[in-house]
């Protein structure tokens, strides 16, 4: 039987949990299910990427502060889905899910599904109390990695059930274009940062590796994209600022931010780098590093749980994400031609283990389940 399936998501933006819930309904449409992809939007907005899937767009309002955008959303959100009907409500994010949440209350749905990407501290305590309330109110949760359904089962006592990240391998492949001018990419050889600058993608980390780096190897540059984020980070644009301007002009004129560039441009982003430079202090699961391996491009990596629970240690260059120095090492490493040449070919082999497609039949067992368990007596 055909479920009517709705994924929600907390924006538009090219955010890892925003790719996971539209690559998990374009999946799950795939394999015979009727997801719809769901997400508040301001006037004018799209999702990142034309979905292949079935969507609707919540229209939402401008906020002025991070914690009135939250609580707009969450209404906008319950709003909206008050007259919809699905069988199965999925939640990607803390805003979503306090909406779900506030429907169960009411009695206007029987329950949801929690995946819980990654939890964050928050030094306000109203973003803390929904964050909690997330995925406390949820009658099932999920999460991406081993790390966090150890984390998330401490803290709830509750069983938690593990499901993936995966690959399209259909775009990220080896083959395709290598060149970059369109993208205003530099000549020669540049280290790629993803995330936007941010504290937990550890930006600053990888400039003050990557300027230790230029001293000795003044022909490398360092390339940032991406960036869109609901969160403010301004501070950490501000370190990597007064940084950046303390740094020769050599130095200075060799690292390029882009901001956020087009999702059909990211094959041949990953494809132009050198290497990946993601030394993140915290992540979910951590896409990216096997987007770029699937293309044939080296990542360096936290040698700190996720990464190493799905990736073993000859297949990507780990690293202390607290140490620049210990980055700008595996920088120089990945620039021995024999070096870089085994994780070129060694990194497609490694992305060949996640599939979107395996992702989503996993979710249809549970999904299974959830009936079966929280919706058969509603």
């Amino acid at each position: 039987m055909t479920r009517r399936i709705a994924i929600l998501t907390h924006s538009t933006n090219p955010r890892g949990g925003v790719v996971h819930a539209m690559q998990l309904a374009e999946a799950l449409c795939r394999q015979g299910e009727d997801a719809t992809l769901i997400a508040p939007a301001l006037p004018g907005q799209r999702f990142f990427r034309a979905p292949h899937c079935e969507t609707l767009l919540i229209p939402a309002a401008p906020a002025q502060t991070t914690v009135a955008m939250v609580e707009t959303r969450i209404g906008e959100i319950a709003a909206a889905m008050r007259g919809q009907r699905f069988d199965i409500y999925h939640a990607q994010d803390p805003i979503s899910a306090n909406a779900l949440a506030n429907l169960r209350a009411d009695g206007a749905i029987p329950g949801f599904i929690r995946t819980v990407h990654h939890l964050d501290d928050f030094a306000d305590a109203r973003l803390a109390r929904w964050q909690d309330r997330g995925w406390q109110a949820a009658a099932m949760l999920l999460t991406v990695s081993r790390l966090w359904q150890e984390k998330l089962s401490r803290l709830s006592g509750r069983h938690v059930h593990q499901t993936s990240n995966g690959v399209d391998h259909r775009r990220f492949t080896p083959q395709g274009d290598q060149g970059g001018q369109a993208l205003g990419l530099p000549d020669g050889k540049f280290f790629l940062s993803l995330g936007g600058i941010e504290h937990r993608k550890n930006t600053l980390g990888v400039l003050h590796a990557f300027l230790e780096l230029h001293a000795t190897r003044p022909d490398v540059r360092l390339v940032i994209a991406g960036g869109a984020s609901l969160l403010d980070h301004s501070f950490a644009h501000g370190a990597f600022a007064t940084v950046l301007r303390d740094a020769t002009p050599e130095a200075r004129a060799a690292v390029r931010v882009l901001g956020v560039i087009d999702d059909s441009a990211m094959p041949a982003l990953y494809r132009a780098a050198h290497a990946l430079v993601a030394p993140a202090f915290m992540e979910g699961f951590g896409l990216c590093p096997l987007e770029a391996m699937a293309c044939g491009t080296p990542a360096i990596v936290s040698a700190i749980r996720p990464f190493t629970d799905h990736m073993a240690y000859d297949e990507a260059l780990f690293v202390d994400p607290h140490d620049p120095s210990s980055i700008a090492q595996a920088m120089a490493r990945s620039l021995d031609e024999a070096e870089h040449r085994r994780l070129s070919q060694l990194g497609p082999q490694t992305a060949a283990r996640f599939s979107w497609d395996r992702v989503a039949e996993d979710h249809r067992c549970l999904y299974e389940v959830f009936a079966e368990e929280h919706l058969s007596h509603a």
